[in-house]
């Protein structure tokens, strides 16, 4: 299982008490490393800058299981790339890696790094799809046993792959019909979360038999997911992905969070990803915001610049349609300082019904969301 850390920027609303400290960048978190383990960093960040890794990585991996065998080969794996971004393959040497990192103030963000591709070749069935499901719920009862920071928010943080749990293709039929006009009637959160409940089956007519059935099991396992994650006190992040799928998973999301981010339940159990790289996400924000306020329900956004800048402008430029991202560097840190703006403000208002995850890369945003951390209830960064 793979390991995001976060670190704790969470106070109390109102005026500070003191016990807050501002974030420093003084590679603290060195000390706790070899020199081993240090010069392993640097060879795989090496590595994934070298575009022919990048772009034939798969291929090479299989070469090398043919050429070395499938146990040397994995060695091998484990001793570079593998074992540099995932924090064990037991539950106890994750919770080794966990502790380890807690002596500086970090916190664990479980993820099951399984997904599937858009116009993946690999066939996948519902077993794949359960077998999937089946890791998620032990992820989130790892979660759920791993040592805790002491702090305010107490949350148990786990990331979810929805691709893990419904097909790329399902979710590509979907986002277009969603953004045909008069299709809201028929694909609406409300619909899906009554689905959801009550186990019956539902009909869209833009799916065929197959898909319909599909899109039915994909939705109990995401409320199974859900309703394993809520009992265990486990808020679920569910990761964006690329735009030919995200108006589909953000339905889905929002399906999600009318079950299960009641304030009466302690939400917001499940929280929806915003990339700042696109042209359109902070009208998606303010809108998705505003709706969760008017409906009463608790909102948690994870907000972050993105993954799939050069895919998206190849796919805009071969499709001839606009490109959906920003066009460069400095627009895209624009964009994400708008959008934690508007988040800061809705959790400055709206205190423990609204929760925010910083995830950057950048100082500066994370310096812009700790400077106004005292007047906010649930930040995460």
């Amino acid at each position: 299982m793979m390991l995001r850390t976060c670190q704790v920027l969470c106070s109390q609303a109102g005026p500070s008490t003191g016990a807050w400290q501002a974030l420093s960048f003084d590679g603290g978190a060195f000390h706790l490393k070899g020199t081993g383990e240090l010069m392993r960093a640097l060879l795989v960040l090496r590595l994934c800058a070298w575009p022919p890794l990048v772009t034939h990585g798969l291929a090479l991996q299989a070469w090398s299981q043919r050429l070395l065998g499938s146990r040397l080969s994995g060695a091998l794996l484990r001793a570079s790339i593998y074992g540099q971004f995932v924090a064990g393959e037991t539950s106890e040497e994750v919770r080794g890696c966990v502790q380890q990192l807690q002596t500086l103030g970090l916190r664990p963000l479980l993820a099951v790094p399984t997904e599937e591709e858009p116009d993946s070749a690999v066939k996948t069935g519902e077993a794949w799809y359960e077998g999937n499901l089946n890791a998620m719920l032990r992820c989130v009862d790892l979660s759920r046993g791993l040592p805790e920071n002491p702090g305010p928010t107490g949350n148990i943080l786990m990331q979810l792959k929805v691709t893990a749990l419904t097909s790329t293709r399902l979710c590509k039929e979907l986002t277009s019909w969603i953004r045909r006009p008069g299709a809201s009637l028929e694909l609406c959160s409300e619909r899906l979360a009554e689905a959801m409940d009550s186990g019956r089956d539902l009909h869209v007519s833009c799916l065929s038999t197959e898909q319909n059935q599909h899109l039915q099991a994909s939705l109990s396992r995401l409320h199974r997911v859900v309703q394993h994650a809520r009992a265990q006190r486990v808020r679920l992040l569910v990761d964006a992905e690329y735009t030919s799928l995200n108006p589909a998973l953000s339905l889905l999301v929002a399906a999600l969070a009318m079950r299960c981010n009641s304030p009466r339940e302690g939400g917001p159990w499940v929280w929806n990803t915003y990339q700042a790289y696109l042209k359109d996400t902070y009208e998606r924000l303010r809108r998705d915001a505003e709706a969760a306020d008017k409906a009463g329900l608790a909102f948690g956004v994870k907000l972050v610049r993105g993954a799939y800048l050069d895919k998206e402008r190849k796919v805009a430029q071969l499709q001839g349609t606009e490109d959906p991202t920003q066009p460069d560097y400095e627009a895209t840190s624009r964009s994400y300082s708008r959008c934690l703006e508007l988040m800061l403000t809705h959790v400055s208002q709206r205190g423990p019904m609204c929760h925010l995850m910083v995830a950057s890369h950048n100082e500066e945003s994370v310096y812009q969301a700790t400077k106004r951390s005292g007047s906010s209830h649930c930040l995460d960064g």
